[in-house]
């Protein structure tokens, strides 16, 4: 059973591991050197223990503690109680959720190690917004995608912003990060994957007329919001697909675009063999 321990010391050193988490330069390189990343309410907390991530500690507002009463009794981890004033004098914003994880960090595996069982993969090239790795890894979950590599500058899917967006779907989406872009693009079509550049141009198929539900293994690549894929990416695929638009839109923000171009990767059109809609329950 854990110790509940109330804190009323802002510079408490036991709370080292919730110290200025909205000063995301700090947090983006602290937290992995440190091996630990932070969950955030109740939800959070317990998928990812349910993940297997180890607890470090818990900070709650007195609130919580009854809410989150069978998690304490079974971590052998401190919790520490500590006042919705305190909790924001230590993170640095007000803490809406009452109830914060610190969790430990597992080896990531590698991206060969995905690629063996994979089928259906997502390739993320550059995004760096927390907000949009978030979203994308909670589409990936949802619409059944079984893995996410990351090209070595892309966000952090465990940065609390992250963690929050995705419901905690970034626990049950495996990913890995690729060494060295965009060379090991290369080892993703050795290992029997078709790469789908995912762009508005107009060259590009659409997903309708690729049809990549009927690929065996695909890796669909998607680009950094507005930027979109780099031109050594784009030369890299093994064909450009696109989202067809309407009224004048001439794109999608990221996160949107992914479950889109997820669900056709992962099932298709949602019509009939004939084209016609399907039929009513």
């Amino acid at each position: 059973m854990a110790d509940l321990i109330t804190v009323e010391d802002p510079d408490d050193p036991r709370l080292h591991d919730y110290t200025g988490l909205t000063d995301v330069e700090l947090r983006r390189t602290r937290e992995p050197v440190e091996g630990l990343f932070i969950a955030e309410g109740e939800k959070v907390i317990r998928r990812a223990k349910d993940a297997g991530y180890e607890m470090r500690s818990m900070l709650l507002s007195a609130k919580w503690v009854d809410a989150m009463r069978d998690v304490i009794d079974e971590l052998p981890a401190p919790v520490y109680a500590v006042s919705p004033e305190l909790a924001e004098q230590v993170t640095g914003y007000h803490v809406h959720r009452g109830a914060l994880a610190s969790m430990q960090r597992t080896p990531l595996p590698t991206a060969a190690e995905l690629l063996r069982t994979a089928r259906r993969v997502v390739i993320l090239e550059s995004v760096n917004d927390h907000t949009n790795i978030g979203a994308i890894f909670r589409s990936a979950a949802a619409l059944g995608m079984d893995a996410v590599l990351l090209s070595p500058d892309c966000a952090d899917p465990l940065y609390r912003r992250s963690v929050k967006v995705s419901m905690g779907a970034v626990f049950s989406v495996p990913y890995a990060r690729l060494t060295s872009w965009p060379r090991d693009l290369e080892s993703v079509r050795e290992a029997g994957f078709t790469l789908l550049a995912l762009t508005p141009d107009e060259k590009a198929r659409s997903l309708d007329e690729a049809a990549p539900h009927r690929m065996d293994r695909v890796a669909l690549m998607l680009g950094a919001e507005g930027a979109g894929l780099s031109t050594q990416a784009l030369v890299a695929a093994d064909e450009w697909v696109r989202i067809p638009m309407s009224h004048g839109v001439d794109s999608l923000n990221v996160g949107a675009a992914a479950a889109v171009a997820f669900y056709a990767v992962a099932t298709g059109r949602p019509t009939g063999q004939d084209g016609a809609s399907p039929p009513a329950p």
